[in-house]
This record gives C-alpha cells, sequence and structure tokens, in this order.
C-alpha cells in the first residue's frame, strides 16, 4: 500500500503519541464542504476521520473504497469524515476552490462528510501527534470516542468489523499493529530530524543551480540516510547529468543500479534506468558502452519483477524500458512495452487523472523517439525527440529478447 508524503514528521515519545485506546482528538476545520457539520463524536457512532489531498494517488485511489465502506456499514453505525488538510495552494480561498471543482467533477454525490482546514490544526492534532508521515491515514473513532485503529484505509476492510462487533482493540492483532506504526514513525521522525537541515541547504543549490553546493549537500544526505531513493537519485543526476563528471558520477551510477536490483524494489529500478534512458532527455553525454550495459541489466530485472504478461500497472516503469529497447534497436519490443504501459492507465484500475501527466507523456515520448512519429493517447500528444537521431547514431547493435 503507497502512501505520498505530506509533512515533517515530529520527534515523539511512545507514552506521548496518539495510539489505540487515546481519547480521539477534536474536530478543528475551518469548513465543510460535504455534509452537515460535526461539532463533536457522537457516544454509539464509529467513526473514520481520513486525511487525504486530491494530488494525492493513493489518496484518489481509496476514495471510492471509502464510498462503499460507508454505504455498506451505515447501518452499523459508521460514519466517514474525510479531512483536507494538505492542498497545495498559497491561499485558504485558492484551496477550498480547488477541491470544490474537484469534488464537483470526481466525486458529485459523495455519501460521506468532508472537512477543509488549511491552518495545520488537524494536522498537529491529528497526523503528527499519531507519528503519521503521509497520506491517505485513516483514524477510526471507536463507539466510545477513543482512536481504535490508525493506518491506511485499504486496511479496513479486516479491522473495520472486528471494531464494530467490539473485538478489535482487545485483540493481539490490533496490540501488535498500533506498536508496529508507532515503532515505524518513531524510525521516520529520526530520519526526518536528520533531513531536514540537509534539504535546507539542497533546495536553494539547486534553485540557483550551484551544483557544488547541492552536491555536498546530497553527499551528506546519502551518507545520512542511504537508503533514501531521492538522495540516491540526485547524486547520480547531479554528477551525470549537471555536472557531467563522468569519472565520479560513473562509479555512483553502478552502485545506485547494484542497489537498485538487490533491493528486488521495481521503484528503485525505474529510478535507475530514468537516469540512464529517460526517453524526455538526451543522454548522448553518457559514455553509451556503459549506459547500454546498465540498462540492459536494470531492463532484464524490471521485466522479471513486472513481466509483460502479468497484471501490475507497467505504466510507472516501461518508458525508460522502452527507450532503452528502442536505442538498443529491437524497435519491436520497444512498442509492444509501451503499449502495455498505456493499456495499463485504464486497466484493471484506472489512473487517477492527476497522475497521467506524470507518467502518460513519458510512455508516448519512448513511442514517438522508436517511431519518429508524433504519438497521442487521449488528450495527451508528443513530438519525437529532435536529438534522438544523433544519439542512435552511436548505438549497439539489436539485442534478442
Amino acid at each position: 500500500m503507497t502512501k505520498s508524503a505530506d509533512s515533517e514528521v515530529p520527534q515523539g515519545r511512545a507514552d506521548d503519541v496518539l495510539r489505540m485506546n487515546s481519547p480521539a482528538p477534536p474536530i478543528e476545520v475551518e469548513s465543510w464542504l460535504r455534509g452537515q457539520p460535526l461539532a463533536s463524536f457522537e457516544p454509539g457512532t464509529v467513526y473514520i476521520v481520513e486525511f487525504w489531498a486530491t494530488w494525492c494517488g493513493p489518496c484518489v485511489a481509496a476514495m471510492p473504497h471509502l464510498v462503499q465502506l460507508q454505504e455498506t456499514y451505515r447501518d452499523s453505525g459508521l460514519e466517514i469524515v474525510g479531512v483536507a488538510a494538505s492542498e497545495h495552494a498559497p491561499t485558504a480561498d485558492e484551496a477550498r476552490t480547488t477541491l470544490e471543482a474537484w469534488l464537483a467533477d470526481k466525486f458529485p454525490n459523495l455519501n460521506f462528510r468532508i472537512a477543509f482546514d488549511h491552518t495545520g490544526e488537524m494536522k498537529e492534532l491529528w497526523m503528527e501527534a499519531s507519528l503519521a508521515f503521509g497520506i491517505p491515514t485513516a483514524f477510526v473513532v471507536d463507539r466510545d470516542g477513543h482512536i481504535a485503529f490508525i493506518g491506511h484505509p485499504m486496511q479496513l476492510d479486516d479491522v473495520l468489523p472486528k471494531v464494530l462487533n467490539g473485538s478489535w482493540r482487545t485483540s493481539d492483532d490490533a496490540k501488535a499493529a498500533d506498536l508496529e506504526r508507532i515503532a515505524e514513525g518513531q524510525r521516520e521522525a529520526r530520519k526526518s530530524a536528520l533531513v531536514k537541515p540537509i534539504l535546507a541547504k539542497l533546495r536553494p543549490a539547486m534553485q540557483a543551480e550551484d551544483w557544488t553546493t547541492a552536491l555536498a549537500a546530497v553527499e551528506e544526505g546519502v551518507a545520512v540516510v542511504p537508503d533514501n531513493p531521492n538522495f540516491r537519485r540526485a547524486h547520480a543526476d547531479l554528477l551525470l547529468h549537471k555536472m557531467r563528471d563522468m569519472r565520479t558520477g560513473l562509479p555512483v551510477m553502478r552502485q545506485l543500479v547494484r542497489d537498485a536490483i538487490g533491493t528486488k524494489s521495481e521503484p528503485w529500478m525505474a529510478m535507475a534506468m530514468e537516469l540512464l534512458f529517460d526517453p524526455a532527455k538526451d543522454n548522448c553525454h553518457l559514455p553509451q558502452a556503459e549506459r547500454f550495459a546498465m540498462g540492459k541489466e536494470l531492463a532484464e530485472q524490471i521485466l522479471v519483477l513486472n513481466p509483460p504478461h502479468g497484471n501490475g500497472p507497467k505504466y510507472a516503469s516501461y518508458g525508460a524500458v522502452a527507450q532503452y529497447y528502442c536505442e538498443s534497436g529491437n524497435t519491436e519490443h520497444a512498442i509492444e512495452l509501451v503499449e502495455l504501459g498505456l493499456n495499463s492507465v485504464g486497466h484493471p484500475e484506472p489512473m487517477p487523472d492527476d497522475l497521467k501527466p506524470f507518467y502518460v507523456p513519458r510512455l508516448l515520448q519512448a513511442l514517438a523517439n522508436c517511431t519518429g512519429e508524433k504519438a497521442c493517447y487521449g488528450d495527451f500528444c508528443v513530438a519525437p525527440q529532435a536529438k534522438f537521431a544523433e544519439s542512435v547514431e552511436a548505438q549497439p547493435p539489436e539485442e534478442e529478447t
């Protein structure tokens, strides 16, 4: 289950953390966008208080599930409250306007309440107090007004019936899940405390294109949290693409490839693959023999983890893999991979509209580069990269798959 990063996570002692059996915090919101205002939790009713945002893909994906839960369990005393407390907008009015338009378009007949808060108070009372470090996060408030569960809304299928029948909070599973959640939150809090001052140096340096200062900050980040994919990616990107320091950058890239494959994580491998074969970039400045050797290894491993005949979504990783096969001369296989990637945008679950601008153009770019023709999908159209022909000239002959 996926979450989107939201806010910085504070340090906290276990006895200070909002957890199972804690009294539920109050509902302190600016306004109610859907449903009647809720001043307090009514005894005898079970509530799901779910923090979400329109920009958060996993949040959007969870919305139909919440609609179904509300429909299924309304007669059992369930009320769902969606809390939009993380909208990205300069002002509360702009955030509220975005939310209203989004709800009217996507869920015009929503069957549960939506609260809005732009002050940060709800995040402080609920998210920060519980060491919750991403959204969507669901808080289940039991009939006595105490917290019964904190976690991802997609976990509610197993938990909610037990909360409703009164068996969850006394179970060993509930106690173990709560302890594990708090331990994970404390680990993330410690990491956040280490990373925050590094990001304070890195962000202005990147904006100023001060690559030397940015590199120093990134190297500090890699040393402090070596398992952070963002620092690892930024390290290789700065050296290979911004500073074009191949002597230092290639060993960094090789290690990133080894670690990505070692973790057996498709997102890590896709991240590494994009540094080598991003369809939207001209990578002619990279040493081609090493680029293709690393690309071959990553492409093969990605297709093992997420095979073309499998049911997993292809859109996140297949664009760069297709670019690799295209530049390797295997046009037919590249086009097949792009088509599978585009098909997975709508199946088995439709991709949220706000994610399409990130993934669809990358797939189309690989297709356009490979065919030399404009490629379109829905409202998206992409032309071949002007320099793509130059990069193809230096590539090895066609490889078998």
